[in-house]
């Protein structure tokens, strides 16, 4: 009998989350210690298991210090703000507005005549 992939509001035990997002394990216990929103239930063994709402806030923050390139503190103050959300968003909307080639030309250009402009009042 063969079992098919989990449906997306089952349970993840820490090795399918850390499969998942492509992170050891023992950064998934570490976590848990520095964000206390992060509380897998743990069963006789002390085995952990993820709901769908503790892999989406892992996702988060996992993007936001790997990504973003935020510390662990950032990260926490995000999430006592509330605002860890946006701060994603924020990030994204800057890295689309960055790789945006005309508007970063057309600025280069500017940069350009001016730096001209500098160089014919030096000769005279």
């Amino acid at each position: 009998m063969a079992i098919g992939p989990k449906s997306a509001s089952a349970f993840r035990t820490i090795s399918e989350v850390a499969t998942e997002l492509d992170l050891p394990q023992h950064v998934l216990r570490f976590w848990e210690t520095k964000f206390n929103q992060i509380r897998p239930l743990k069963r006789g063994g002390g085995r952990r298991y993820y709901r769908p709402e503790d892999i989406d806030l892992l996702r988060q923050i996992r993007g936001l210090l790997y990504d973003n390139g935020y510390t662990i503190k950032g990260v926490q103050k995000l999430l006592r703000e509330g605002s860890a959300k946006n701060a994603t968003k924020t990030e994204a909307k800057k890295l689309a507005k960055s790789a945006d080639p005309e508007g970063s030309n057309a600025e280069l250009q500017s940069v350009l005549s001016e730096l001209q402009d500098i160089q014919g009042l030096l000769r005279n």
